[in-house]
């Protein structure tokens, strides 16, 4: 997120915290793909001023969260078969694009670093799903965390993000539940801290695809 340097700092706060508040909603659906984000609605909805607001759209216009219409508002971007598949695809290329360096620069600090996001995200297991969703990007953006490459990791995270809603969209049909997603997180781990990439970036698009397959079958 960039912000304008001369701006003060309780504005920046205030965009700060309206940006987080509208991801947030976004990402898990409760401003679902399509809806109007009206000014006044959202002030009091998020007890937030209109100015703060009105950044934060637009600073989620560039997150692809949200789609500015010219002379009608904001809306909340719409979700489509071909945009997940666009999204997996591109996550599955630069994730393992990502991955190989960062096994490549393989250092005792990035591997202990990667085993306590792990212990992290196995401990949120079973409890809030925030918690949980928070501790589970931690644990993915460590893993490729080594690659050296901020610009790498910045579309990473973000097409992180923009997976994520798909899967809150999914997340309540039966089914997604009976998967052993901790042993596929384990399996990645073992791999890449053996300095094994083909088998962990093996495990790795398996972990994706399983789970890109499962929200295929929901995406609209």
């Amino acid at each position: 997120m960039l912000l304008e340097p001369d701006q003060p700092s309780s504005e920046i706060s205030a965009t700060q915290l309206a940006y987080n508040k509208l991801r947030e909603l976004i990402l898990t659906g409760e401003l679902a793909p399509g809806d109007k984000l009206k000014i006044d609605g959202l002030r009091s909805r998020l007890e937030l001023g209109a100015s703060p607001i009105r950044e934060a759209l637009s600073l989620l216009t560039s997150d692809q969260l949200v789609v500015r219409q010219d002379q009608r508002g904001f809306r909340a971007a719409e979700t489509s078969r071909e945009n997940f598949q666009e999204i997996l695809t591109l996550r599955c290329e630069l994730e393992g694009m990502a991955l190989r360096q960062s096994v490549q620069n393989l250092t005792e600090a990035w591997t202990e670093d990667l085993v306590l996001a792990h212990h992290r995200m196995t401990r949120a297991e079973g409890r809030s799903t925030a918690e949980f969703e928070l501790r589970h990007k931690a644990f993915h953006m460590a893993l490729i965390g080594n690659c050296q490459s901020p610009l790498l990791l910045g579309f990473c995270s973000q097409l992180y993000d923009l997976n994520i809603r798909y899967r809150y969209l999914a997340g309540r049909a039966s089914g997604y539940e009976g998967r052993k997603i901790g042993d596929e997180h384990k399996c990645i781990l073992e791999a890449t801290l053996a300095g094994d990439f083909e088998a962990a970036n093996g495990h790795l698009m398996s972990h994706y695809e399983t789970t890109g397959a499962f929200i295929l079958s929901y995406a609209t």
